[in-house]
């Protein structure tokens, strides 16, 4: 009774599930982007734009409009609805996925920018930071993004790499995966005394890294057939430490104490800004279990990233191919105004064109954030509890963006020469979090050269969820305050890249500035927001079940948290607990999963 009325209490305490948190998390992604979270009314930064052309291409979806009942319904397309449909669609459901905006992805999803006298710019209006997709090389069962891809046989074209720039108070280095060892970055700021103690916490997480990898992602499931699903794994957990387990649920600066890393430090500056990155918290906010794969594999000496080809759209056409393929459909264009629900279960959704109600017959999965679903009216509210409701509403609001997309005039030697990637800190004393003192940087020519016309690059540089709401909440995006209020507030990003590239300004030949309105507008976040800002040890994202019958949610808004690898694996939770129907075809994944292993 307990788990068909109250499943998502059920699942936020189950031991055993927290016992496995950590094998949702991968290292295919850092989190150096916006979340990946489908919204009900997501569309592109190009809105913004500067350029004297702003376009995308025709959607790739093959039907028209709904048929009038499904399996299950899918309301938001960001990488997290992606992925629950495209395993729902494997496993032999019916599934509708239905997104407001013209293109899928959520905020995940590419756009194009046209300048006439120059030719198509194509940008990425989020995740840029991957690993563990290439399909030339071995795939990780605990990576959920590539488990899935490989189920739906659909592979994402990768370039791989090893290096990126880093711009410190210390000087500007290049991260390799020796970035602990001799000659590395420690080394280099912090001399013998931090190799030593980076060698210990490398050590201290050795046993954690290997609590996550006992138990692949595709092995977890919202109800009881998790007995089922897990049981061949089980054996694996007799070696472990129960007591190293629990440290996975706790704040990864437990760890870092226990490492004696000392504060503060060089090393101390750079595990909080690597955990602000991931998820919008330092490390004694970050879960250790977001932690411990990526320490892991991070660090691994044939550790390498991925650029996707065509970028991270590449990933979201892969993952639609993967759904039509086997018999699901996208529609796009498609704006849910209404979650139907009736004698306490989902049934359908109603949408705004038509007031048309589509059925679901088994379920209905929100893609939306947290305050969306109970804050919009998307759902009549009285069907729940109060205090769910209030307790949902109440979820902590992590910060926003300024975003800068350029377009620029560099020629393939000269790209060659830059790093993909760049984190830049003007001074730790401010802190991670602090405004105007950090910035992440993209710039994905230098592996890709499908993004440009030939003689030009593209690049992405960003606030780290450091912009503060409350200076746009009142602003009119179509003022002359808000124009001068963006130019104002870009101005850190140009200051910024001109340190990477000095005559960036000169080069430019398009650009376009992101603000938090434009991700309340556009991408339907709340507050603009990064996503929840949950801290390790005090709270814990909600599991995909909720007291409504039939109505689960999936993506940043919902265990395992904040950013590609915790979305894609939260989208696999939710396909495995629609129903038992999953149980059988899940069964089958896992021991192909097995074989594999083994040969």
């Amino acid at each position: 009774a307990l788990l068909a009325h109250h499943q998502y209490f059920f699942m936020k305490n189950s031991p055993i599930l927290l016992l496995f948190a950590a094998s949702i998390i991968s290292e295919e992604a850092l989190g150096f982007s916006l979340p990946s979270q489908g919204s009900k009314n997501s569309a592109s930064l190009s809105a913004v734009a500067n350029a004297v052309d702003v376009s995308d291409p025709p959607p790739k979806t093959t039907a028209q409009s709904p048929s009038d009942s499904y399996d299950v319904v899918v309301v938001g397309s960001g990488i997290g609805g992606l992925s629950c449909a495209a395993m729902l669609s494997y496993y032999g459901y019916s599934v509708a996925v239905l997104e407001s905006h013209y293109a899928a992805g959520g905020a995940a999803h590419g756009f194009k920018t046209r300048h006439k006298d120059v030719g198509d710019f194509y940008f990425d209006t989020g995740p840029s930071f991957f690993s563990g997709l290439n399909p030339d090389l071995p795939a990780k069962t605990s990576n959920p993004l590539r488990t899935i891809l490989d189920a739906i046989e659909e592979p994402v074209e990768c370039i791989p790499y090893t290096t990126f720039g880093l711009k410190f108070p210390e000087g500007d280095f290049v991260h390799t995966p020796n970035f602990g060892q001799k000659g590395g970055v420690i080394n280099q700021v912090e001399g013998a005394d931090g190799i030593k103690s980076w060698d210990k916490l490398m050590k201290n997480m050795e046993p954690l890294a290997a609590a996550v990898d006992a138990l692949p992602t595709a092995a977890l499931r919202g109800d009881i057939g998790t007995a089922a699903t897990a049981a061949p794994y089980l054996s694996k957990f007799a070696t472990l430490n129960p007591l190293e387990n629990l440290k996975l649920t706790k704040p990864f600066q437990k760890v870092l104490d226990n490492s004696k890393i000392s504060k503060p430090s060089f090393t101390q500056n750079w595990l909080d800004l690597l955990c602000f990155c991931l998820s919008g918290l330092k490390a004694d906010g970050t879960i250790t279990a977001e932690m411990a794969m990526m320490m892991g594999e991070f660090y691994d000496e044939s550790a390498v990233m991925d650029c996707p080809v065509g970028g991270a759209k590449g990933i979201v056409d892969a993952l639609v191919r993967g759904i039509e393929k086997h018999g699901g459909s996208i529609f796009l264009n498609s704006h849910v105004d209404e979650i139907l629900i009736e004698e306490g279960k989902a049934t359908g959704i109603r949408l705004k064109k038509g007031d048309r109600v589509v059925k679901a017959k088994k379920a209905v999965v929100s893609n939306l954030s947290v305050w969306d679903l109970f804050g919009s009216g998307i759902v009549n509210t009285s069907n729940f509890p109060s205090d769910f409701v209030q307790e949902r509403l109440d979820t902590p609001v992590g910060k926003s963006f300024m975003h800068l997309h350029v377009g620029f005039k560099a020629t393939r030697d000269e790209l060659e020469k830059l790093q993909a990637h760049y984190m830049y800190i003007d001074d730790w004393k401010k802190g991670v979090e602090g405004e105007d003192n950090a910035a992440l940087l993209s710039i994905p020519s230098v592996h890709d050269s499908t993004l440009a016309p030939e003689g030009y690059g593209v690049l992405h540089i960003y606030t780290p969820a450091t912009e503060d709401f409350a200076r746009w909440e009142n602003v009119d995006r179509k003022s002359e305050e808000y124009k001068t209020l963006k130019e104002e507030r870009s101005q850190y990003l140009w200051s910024v890249l001109e340190k990477v590239i000095p005559d960036i300004r000169e080069r430019t030949v398009v650009s376009q500035v992101g603000t938090p309105l434009t991700h309340k507008r556009f991408l339907n976040r709340h507050k603009g927001s990064y996503g929840p800002a949950i801290v390790a040890g005090e709270e814990s994202f909600p599991f995909p079940g909720t007291p409504i019958k039939g109505l689960l949610v999936t993506g940043d808004s919902c265990f395992p948290g904040i950013g590609v690898p915790a979305v894609a694996g939260s989208g696999f939770l939710t396909a495995n607990s629609v129903s038992f129907d999953s149980l059988q075809p899940q069964l089958k994944l896992l021991e192909s999963l097995r074989q594999k292993q083994q040969s």
